[in-house]
């Protein structure tokens, strides 16, 4: 297993974000184990100390628990909790500045509205 890593911010940011994308894609799922430290740190090919810190800061926001002689295991609703905390993200930052993109290209908003709403339908 592989991954690129790019440079504008920590390893452990990075893997940290991974774990994030797979608990909420389901890869992850509540109350199972994920990789280990040690397992994560050798395919990946980074520091164990990175793998460490990326998880202890998920343990920190309450999406792992640790159990002892076990692992590492997702939370009980820590994909809920994602899901709205990425929902209130998007609409506080990412929807602004999309309407000021759309704004700034001279687009109006239900020549926008109407891409979505096809691309929805075209997704699923």
């Amino acid at each position: 297993m592989s991954i690129e890593w790019n440079d504008n911010q920590p390893i452990y940011r990075q893997l940290r974000d991974l774990v994030v994308a797979r608990i909420m894609d389901g890869s992850f799922p509540e109350g199972e184990a994920i990789p280990s430290v040690r397992q994560v740190a050798a395919d990946f090919r980074i520091n164990h100390l990175t793998v460490g810190k990326a998880y202890q800061e998920l343990v920190d926001a309450g999406l792992l628990e640790k159990r002892r002689g076990l692992g590492m295991f997702v939370r009980s609703g820590a994909r809920g909790s994602l899901t709205n905390d990425e929902q209130e993200r998007f609409l506080a930052e990412e929807v602004p500045a999309f309407a000021d993109r759309i704004d700034l290209l001279g687009l109006e908003m239900e020549q926008v509205t109407a891409l979505l709403l096809k691309h929805k339908e075209n997704k699923g």
